[in-house]
Order: structure tokens, then sequence, then C-alpha cells
């Protein structure tokens, strides 16, 4: 009897290819410097929403809480454009950075944008920010593509 798509177990990817996910983590520790851990949260909370992967918001919402994200900006990160001065300019940069990136096919990244980003962080953060979205948007990725559940608690 042969199994449906939705009965199917899918590759466990880390296990079949560890050298990607030694990659990965390679490129999460590079992405990771110099970025406040707070906001490096936020950004991968925010790209795992766009992207709908359980796996990531389960994973970095309990590190956000760790690193002492409030709770109020995780009930409505969401909606931070919205949200008032309850995120700072640095925040709304990053994070309307990171929604540019993981929508790229809504017109990619503005110039508008890219400029805010900019204005809010150095060369050296501005390039860090980057590589935070893009390496959760891989992530992501990869773990929508194999279905990757959240652990159960």
């Amino acid at each position: 009897m042969t199994q449906t798509l939705a009965t199917r177990s899918r590759l466990k990817i880390y296990k079949s290819s560890p050298e990607l996910y030694d990659a990965m983590m390679t490129l999460s520790t590079s992405a990771a410097k110099d970025v406040e851990p707070e906001l490096a949260e936020l950004i991968k909370i925010r790209a795992s929403q766009i992207n709908h992967c359980a796996f990531c918001l389960d994973m970095h919402t309990r590190d956000a809480r760790k690193q002492g994200v409030a709770e109020q900006k995780l009930d409505v990160l969401a909606a931070w454009a919205e949200a008032g001065d309850l995120f700072s300019e640095r925040e709304r940069a990053a994070l309307a950075l990171t929604e540019a990136i993981t929508e790229l096919g809504h017109g990619g990244v503005s110039d508008e944008v890219y400029d805010r980003a900019a204005a809010a962080f150095s060369d050296r953060e501005l390039g860090q920010v980057i590589a935070m979205a893009v390496t959760i948007n891989a992530w992501n990725r990869i773990n929508a593509a194999v279905q990757t559940p959240p652990p159960r608690r």
C-alpha cells in the first residue's frame, strides 16, 4: 500500500545531510555577531511568522522570552508597524527590512526600507541584520520543505 502525501513521513534532512546542518549553524553564528540578542529574536520570529514555520516560531519565541523580550512585543509582533512606539526605531527598521527580504516577490527591498535601516545601523550592523534575515529565511524554507514539527512539550 502506498502512502499518501498526507501520511508520508518527510525526510529527516539534518540526519541525512548533517553537513547542511553544520553549514547552517555556521551561517547562523556568523549572522548573529554584533546583533543584539533581543533584536535577533524579533527578526527570526517575524520572518518565521511570514513563512509559517511552526518549528522556528516555537524555538524563537521561547528564545526571545529567555532573552527578556517583553511579552507585549511578542503578542503584537505580527502587527509591529501598527504598534506605535512599542518598538524602537532600530527594531522597526530591522523588521521592515526583514519583511522586505522575506517577501521579495512583493517588489524587493525598496530604497525607502533600505535607507531607513541604513540610517538606524552602522554598515557592519546592517550587514549582520541582512544576514540574519537571510539565514532565518533559509532555515524556514528547509523546515517547511520537510515539515519539521515543533517538539511536544
